[in-house]
């Protein structure tokens, strides 16, 4: 690896974090991490991902890319991607060949940046609101099936959760009942596969409106609305989704205004058929709980995929 990647990078993206003696917190959100062994492990997993990433070779020639109005750090899943794809990133949108809105928030109104040059390739201004009910309009317009509910009027079992985006706070209630403020609530979707003990979220990175890379995560039931994985194998979009499936997905973040980012797809498992119900413009990944191989398989795909869109096939 070049230790450039780390000395660049690392007094940008440290200075994120306080470090104590007995775990570190998240200067912006003021969360605490302590250092357990299950997080020191998924550290480590992640360095090794860090430093495979960093040495992968890029492709050529290169271009210049720019985030704004933050800047993406090395555990976004864009970081490794654009890199491999052979962006240099630049803090000046103005010199860019593109710019991506990037800031880490449910709620993201930013403007485009003055003076960026006419044929600069603009990416994900459109979408600035990833909440959960505005997911559930979009997942409605791709899908032809409603997914929000009424609490007061529904009847049966619901989804409640937070408006917030990577919340992780969801749980099931019993409706009719009071709405709560700052939360939303959605049909309750059997997504569990061949193990009846295991739901199963697709995760699929999208790049120009394509599903590119398909995560399949598998948790316990009990723990559905947690991201604590007991198992991830990726596979391609075709080996899991029909062509039909595969424009629906496309549909929904062309409604989002998505050019590149993470949907978590649920399949139905007495209909078959499948939904959206989470939309992340500043994905992660991938996911810990995936084998190295896999992940840098991954990243090349996606790699791919990301220097067609923003440069055109032949280039």
């Amino acid at each position: 690896m070049d230790s450039r990647v780390f000395q660049t990078a690392g007094p940008v993206w440290l200075r994120d974090f306080e470090f104590g003696l007995t775990g570190l917190t998240v200067r912006k959100t003021g969360a605490r991490v302590p250092y357990t062994k299950s997080v020191l492990a998924e550290v480590t997993a992640w360095f090794r991902f860090f430093f495979a990433a960093s040495a992968m070779e890029q492709m050529t020639p290169r271009f210049t890319i720019a985030f704004t109005p933050e800047r993406a750090r090395p555990w976004y899943l864009i970081w490794a991607v654009s890199r491999a794809a052979g962006a240099k990133l630049t803090t000046d949108p103005s010199k860019a060949d593109v710019v991506m809105q990037f800031e880490d928030a449910t709620y993201s109104p930013n403007p485009v940046p003055k003076h960026v040059r006419p044929d600069a390739k603009l990416l994900n201004f459109a979408c600035n609101d990833v909440s959960k009910s505005r997911v559930a309009q979009a997942a409605a317009v791709a899908f032809g099936e409603p997914l929000e509910v009424d609490p007061a009027s529904y009847v049966g079992l619901a989804v409640e959760k937070s408006q917030i985006n990577a919340a992780h706070d969801g749980r099931i209630v019993q409706c009719p009942t009071q709405a709560l403020p700052g939360r939303a609530y959605q049909r309750v979707i059997d997504n569990r596969g061949a193990d009846p003990d295991l739901v199963e979220d697709l995760r699929t990175c999208t790049v120009g409106g394509r599903p590119v890379v398909v995560f399949i995560k598998r948790r316990p039931v009990t723990k559905r609305f947690m991201n604590t994985n007991v198992d991830v194998v990726l596979r391609a979009p075709e080996d899991v989704y029909s062509p039909e499936e595969i424009a629906q997905i496309g549909a929904f973040t062309r409604e989002m205004g998505l050019d590149w980012g993470g949907v978590d797809v649920l399949r139905d498992r007495a209909t078959g058929k499948l939904t959206i119900v989470d939309c992340n413009k500043t994905d992660m990944g991938p996911p810990i709980t995936l084998n190295l191989p896999d992940k840098l398989k991954a990243t090349r795909m996606l790699a791919t995929a990301f220097r067609a869109f923003v440069r055109g096939a032949g280039n």
